[in-house]
C-alpha cells in the first residue's frame, strides 16, 4: 500500500512538471507541432509515464526510508517524540518571525537564501533543545503536578492511580516471588514491564543452555501469572532507548523519565539506582526484614553441612535459607549441634549469621 502510494506521489508531481516543462523542453529542442501535444491533459500524461519511468529504481529506496522512520518513531519513548516534535514547533515559529522583516531586503539572496537556511537551522535546533532537555521538562511538569496536588488535596483524596510506577528488572521476574508479594497486596500502583525486558526474557529462554532455558520460561510464566491471575494493573512499555545498550541502564533510565521505582533483586542495580537517585525497590531487602530476629547470645539447633572457606569453619543454613558460619564447626559436619549466635551480618545480598558451638562455649 506505502508503495503504491509513492508512485501514484510521483505520478502527480511528473503531470504537474510536463504541464510547465514540456512545452519548454519541446521549444528548446526545436520540435515542431506534433498533434495533441498541446492538451494540458496529454503533456500531463507524458510527464508523468516519464518521470514514473525514471524514478521506478527509487521507489524502493524511499518505501524503505519511510519505513525505518516510521520504526523508529514508533520504538522511541513518547516523551522523547513529543518534546521534539515541540522543539521543531517551537523553532520554526521562531524562524517565521525572523523571516518577515528579512522579505522586505530588496537583495536576491536575502530575500530566498536566508530565510530557508533560518528555517532549517531553527527547526533542527529547538528539535535537540527539546529532545536533550526532556527530562528537565518532565522533571518540571512533574514538580508542578505534586506541589498542586499537596496544596489542594489531602493525601487521602490523591487518587491510587498517581502512585509511582513499579518497573520490574529481568532478575526479579525470573525470581518469582514478585508474583506472590503483588498477590498479597504490598505491592501498590501500576507494574510496568518494558518490552526491552520482555525482549531480555525471550532471549534467555530460547537459549541453547538447559538452566539458562528454564529460568527464561519460568520468567514468562510468572509475568503470565501477574498479568491475568492477580487484580493489580500491568502495563506494557513499548518505548526503548536504542542510544542505550545494558538493559539496566535502560531501566534506570526509564524510571528517571517517569519518576517510576525500579523492582530488582539484582545487588549491583541497586547500587546503580541509589547513585542515581532513582527510587528502588530490593525484593532481597523485604526478604530479610520479614525473617525471624536473630541476636547475638541466642540459642539455635543447626546441623552442619559443609566446610566454610577460612580454616575448621562449618556452614549450616536456617529453614528459610539464611546461612550459618559455625566456627570451630569443620569436625560437626554432618551432625546437629546447639550453638551460640555471636554476631549477625546483613546486606542487600542477604544475611549472614556468625555462631560458635555451644559446647565449645561451655567448655570455655
Amino acid at each position: 500500500m506505502l508503495k503504491r502510494i509513492v508512485q501514484l506521489f510521483f505520478l502527480i508531481i511528473g503531470g504537474m512538471l510536463g504541464i510547465f516543462f514540456i512545452p519548454e523542453l519541446f521549444e528548446l529542442l526545436n520540435v515542431g507541432d506534433i498533434p495533441y501535444l498541446d492538451k494540458p491533459y496529454t503533456l500531463a500524461i507524458l510527464g508523468a509515464i516519464i518521470l514514473f519511468i525514471t524514478t521506478f529504481w527509487l521507489v524502493d529506496y524511499i518505501v524503505g526510508l519511510i519505513r525505518w522512520l516510521e520504526e523508529t518513531l514508533v520504538k522511541a519513548p513518547v516523551t522523547d517524540v513529543l518534546f521534539g516534535s515541540l522543539g521543531i514547533i517551537f523553532g520554526l515559529i521562531v524562524a517565521f518571525l525572523i523571516v518577515i522583516p528579512l522579505k522586505s531586503i530588496q537583495f536576491t539572496v536575502v530575500n530566498t537564501v536566508v530565510p530557508i537556511f533560518v528555517t532549517l537551522l531553527l527547526g533542527y535546533l529547538g528539535f535537540q533543545v527539546g529532545f536533550k532537555k526532556r527530562d528537565e521538562l518532565v522533571n518540571l511538569f512533574s514538580s508542578s503536578n505534586k506541589s498542586g496536588k499537596k496544596k489542594g488535596l489531602d493525601d487521602e483524596e490523591v487518587d491510587p492511580s498517581a502512585k509511582k510506577l513499579k518497573i520490574l528488572d529481568t532478575s526479579v521476574i525470573i525470581d518469582g516471588r514478585i508474583a506472590d508479594i503483588c498477590q498479597t497486596g504490598f505491592l501498590e500502583g501500576v507494574i510496568v514491564i518494558p518490552r526491552f525486558v520482555l525482549e531480555e526474557l525471550q532471549h534467555i529462554a530460547d537459549s541453547s543452555d538447559v538452566l539458562k532455558r528454564n529460568r527464561g520460561r519460568r520468567g514468562l510464566d510468572i509475568l503470565n501469572r501477574i498479568q491475568k491471575e492477580l487484580s493489580i494493573k500491568v502495563e506494557i512499555y513499548e518505548g526503548d532507548f536504542d542510544e542505550i545498550a545494558e538493559v539496566d541502564s535502560k531501566l534506570v533510565k526509564l524510571a528517571q523519565l517517569t519518576m517510576g521505582v525500579v523492582v530488582t533483586n539484582d545487588f549491583n542495580l541497586n547500587k546503580v539506582c541509589e547513585l542515581q537517585n532513582v527510587a528502588v525497590l530490593n525484593i532481597n531487602d523485604l526478604a530479610n526484614a520479614v525473617k525471624p530476629v536473630v541476636l547475638p547470645g541466642e540459642e539455635l539447633n543447626v546441623q552442619v553441612i559443609k566446610d566454610g572457606k577460612e580454616y575448621n569453619q562449618g556452614v549450616a543454613y536456617l529453614d528459610d535459607g539464611t546461612m550459618i558460619v559455625v566456627e570451630e564447626g569443620r569436625d560437626y559436619i554432618g551432625k546437629k549441634i546447639d550453638v551460640l549466635v555471636t554476631s549477625v551480618l546483613q546486606t542487600s545480598a542477604g544475611r549472614m549469621i556468625f555462631a560458635k558451638p555451644k559446647l565449645l562455649e561451655k567448655a570455655l
